[in-house]
């Protein structure tokens, strides 16, 4: 890497350091002694905790019987979704399949929507009919929106006025808002409160968005209405918006009156909290969220939304035998990321086999690196390391932290392509696959 000569040499190495975890998708080998265990583990969830926990499990102990039920034939990720946004990558990219679990690991990959859950009888039912029993299950069910907490937001509000949050069918319809938005037009993002699916999302895809208009109807404007005072790496996104787009973005913070309590999708309308009304072409409402609705059912969830775990393993709080990745727990500081659920996955994997042992689980540590892009060769990143103190999840001191503030071009432009890389790698890494441009 090409480091800018105004990094000190402490910067220079640190960020060289970082960027390299970044880029790497494969958690370091974890040896397990012993017999081979057996039993029958059930994974709901094909995403990035989902399979990788799969495919892991079958890696590191292969006499498992491993079950994955996902719906989708191919799954389409999150990460990645607002550079199509942003027409710098193709919708057909960011699809990923299950040939390797199924034809080279061994895993029984059912599709089909994971219904219900027999808690006590350690059963999950099918919409199409089936039961699947299990002697252990993990859930890895992303995140569902809260539908009518944000008055007159709900789901066919969402069809005039998408969240995008779900890939898929979601992000084809902002995609094409965008592209029939006239120049001059105002696009709208309404930014959720804590906790949300990818901290930074909301203002990667303002910068995405800001990209494609620039480039192809450079009149318009982007209001951004948040529900908070602060955002993840909000220095380096307001440093990148002001360099690379001047007054197109206004960013408008909860204490200026950000924060939205009422959607009208039909007049592309939104209300704030001290009245005052703002008009939208094309209007990306990301609402309040919680856990997938399968973790509901199976009993996991608290009063907040999400699901409480174990630190060391991740196995719910509530729910003996029932093991819960990703974007659905309780697990801050860790950030519900792609990276993160992927590296919970394989520390979920070994503690999971440990445990059919009889044996006590490894020591973990969970690592998260989140790139974001301003521009196609202007990336920006933050970074983490994790850990069990006192038997709660706590930031290794001294371990992460944000890109620096004064980095110049080559180096932002080495941090894009660290994104594109590690998109690449967790790719190959969690399915198998190589993603398209």
């Amino acid at each position: 890497m090409t480091i800018n000569r105004n990094l000190t040499r402490r910067e220079s190495l640190k960020w060289m350091s970082f960027a390299g975890l970044g880029a790497l998708t494969s958690f370091p080998t974890l040896s397990l002694g012993g017999g081979a265990p057996s039993g029958h583990i059930v994974v709901v969830g094909g995403g990035f905790g989902g399979a990788t926990v799969a495919k892991y499990l079958k890696r590191l102990a292969p006499s498992l019987d491993v079950t994955l039920i996902e719906p989708e034939r191919r799954y389409i990720t999150c990460p990645f979704t607002n550079l199509y946004l942003g027409g710098i990558r193709s919708f057909d990219s960011l699809w990923h399949n299950f040939d390797e679990l199924r034809d080279q690991l061994g895993v029984t990959v059912i599709h089909d929507w994971a219904k219900d859950v027999d808690v006590e009888g350690r059963r999950i039912q099918l919409a199409g009919g089936e039961s699947v029993s299990w002697d252990r299950l993990i859930l890895s069910p992303g995140i569902d929106i809260r539908w009518g907490t944000l008055e007159g937001y709900d789901e066919a509000a969402a069809e005039r006025a998408p969240h995008a949050w779900k890939p898929g069918a979601q992000s084809q319809l902002l995609r094409r808002q965008l592209e029939d938005m006239e120049d001059g037009g105002t696009f709208i993002l309404v930014a959720p409160d804590n906790p949300f699916r990818c901290p930074p999302g909301p203002y990667e895809r303002v910068s995405m968005v800001a990209n494609y208009l620039k480039n192809h109807k450079p009149k318009s404007k982007i209001l951004l209405l948040d529900a908070k005072d602060g955002f993840s790496k909000q220095g380096l996104f307001m440093q990148g918006w002001e360099r690379h787009y001047g007054d197109m973005i206004e960013w408008v913070s909860r204490s200026n009156d950000g924060r939205v309590l009422r959607v009208d999708a039909d007049k592309l309308e939104v209300e704030t909290e001290f009245g005052a009304i703002h008009k939208a072409d094309v209007l990306n409402v990301v609402p309040p969220q919680k856990a997938g609705f399968i973790a509901d059912r199976a009993a996991v969830t608290d009063a907040s939304g999400w699901v409480p775990i174990k630190a060391r393993t991740f196995e719910s709080q509530l729910v003996e035998g029932v093991y819960v990745i990703g974007d659905a727990t309780q697990a801050a500081p860790m950030p519900k990321s792609g990276f993160v659920a992927n590296t919970q996955a394989k520390v979920t994997a070994s503690a999971i086999i440990a445990d059919l042992r009889g044996e006590p689980p490894v020591d973990p540590s969970w690592a998260n690196t989140c790139y974001s892009l301003i521009t196609p060769d202007w990336g920006i990143s933050i970074v983490g390391v994790y850990e069990v103190y006192d038997e709660l999840l706590r930031e290794v001191p001294g371990s992460g932290g944000v890109s620096p503030m004064d980095a110049g071009s080559v180096f932002r432009k080495q941090e894009a392509e660290n994104a594109r890389a590690w998109y690449a790698g967790i790719a190959q890494d969690v399915w198998g696959t190589r993603s398209l441009s």
